[in-house]
């Protein structure tokens, strides 16, 4: 019998004293407990988070918590941000701190605004989200071709560490070459030296989301709504094995077997392959601030030059015709 066996937790005396007693150190005990079954009621709230955040993904904490309500769920809000953060949820729109990067790490410009895509391989995208089990959740990372929509890649992990989103790349890159832009969100995982030194090896531009720009990326969100919808909730996986499998499965549907209407219901396979019929293009409808400033300055310049050519002097009292009809 060892002498850490000798510790009952149980027991009305403080661990502390009976590690003093026993000459046992308190990590050594708490290294030998079992793992704390996962919570039921966690694991509840956090499924019915996950659905509605998958068919709303621009609600936060506040609206989630009212919805949980009309289910017949009271929660507060620090436990739903509790529990949307263990998932790495997040409401898709402009707000503080949504998609921190690490401190030390660089963070690239959106490169991709405006920007037709006309071929495959000239842009690919990447993204993580969170898939529930029975008994806890893992994270699932995948990277697709803009022009095509093909899924090129993708990992399962049970942590958010960028090593599972660098195999994933290099998996990518073996199978399909090299993008001209390479494009991610600001997440530690992605902003590391591990992941962007791979691109920059490669010489493949690198492309952030902008801070609160919720479609930056919107080819890899639709992605994870046909995902969770067509598979994921549908089979109610409870082991990873089982989701891997299931993964595979589909990812070799959605390339080869479902026809997308955006790719005028071919398969991202085909047009991958044929370049053609795909492509995409981010549309600024919501300016920089920068932006914004610049066509307020050229706007206020045209009102003052079209007031001055209405008071040029024409010799008349009424202003000319011309002028009026230029500048009714």
């Amino acid at each position: 019998m060892m002498r850490q066996d000798w510790i009952n937790l149980e027991e009305d005396m403080p661990v502390t004293l009976q590690c003093q007693l026993t000459g046992v150190s308190r990590a050594t005990v708490y290294a030998h407990q079992k793992p704390r079954p996962a919570n039921q009621n966690d694991m509840l709230i956090s499924r019915l988070i996950d659905e509605e955040y998958t068919r709303h993904p621009f609600y936060g904490t506040r609206r989630m918590v009212v919805y949980l309500k009309t289910l017949g769920h009271t929660v507060n809000r620090k436990r739903v941000q509790r529990l949307m953060r263990a998932m790495g949820l997040a409401g898709m729109a402009p707000g503080p701190n949504t998609s921190r990067p690490h401190p030390e790490h660089k963070v690239y410009p959106y490169l991709l605004r405006g920007v037709p895509v006309i071929r495959p391989n000239q842009v690919w995208s990447t993204d993580i989200t969170y898939i529930r089990l029975e008994h806890g959740f893992v994270y699932l990372v995948a990277i697709i071709d803009w022009y095509s929509r093909h899924e090129l890649s993708w990992r399962v992990s049970n942590t958010m560490d960028s090593s599972f989103c660098v195999d994933c790349l290099e998996e990518a890159l073996r199978k399909y070459g090299k993008p001209e832009i390479f494009n991610s969100d600001q997440g530690s995982q992605f902003t590391s030296e591990a992941f962007t030194g791979v691109l920059k090896r490669e010489e493949i531009q690198i492309s952030m989301d902008g801070r609160g720009r919720a479609f930056d990326n919107i080819f890899v969100e639709r992605l994870w709504r046909n995902v969770k919808y067509e598979n994921v909730y549908l089979n109610g996986y409870s082991k990873m094995n089982e989701l891997k499998e299931g993964l595979k499965k589909y990812f070799n549907f959605y390339n080869l077997e479902r026809p997308h209407q955006s790719l005028g219901n071919l398969t991202p396979d085909v047009v991958y392959r044929t370049a053609i019929g795909g492509g995409a293009m981010i549309v600024d409808k919501y300016p920089s601030e920068d932006n914004a400033k610049k066509s307020e300055n050229k706007e206020a310049k045209t009102k003052a030059s079209t007031k001055n050519e209405v008071n040029v002097s024409t010799g008349q009292r009424r202003p000319a015709v011309n002028v009026v009809e230029a500048t009714s």
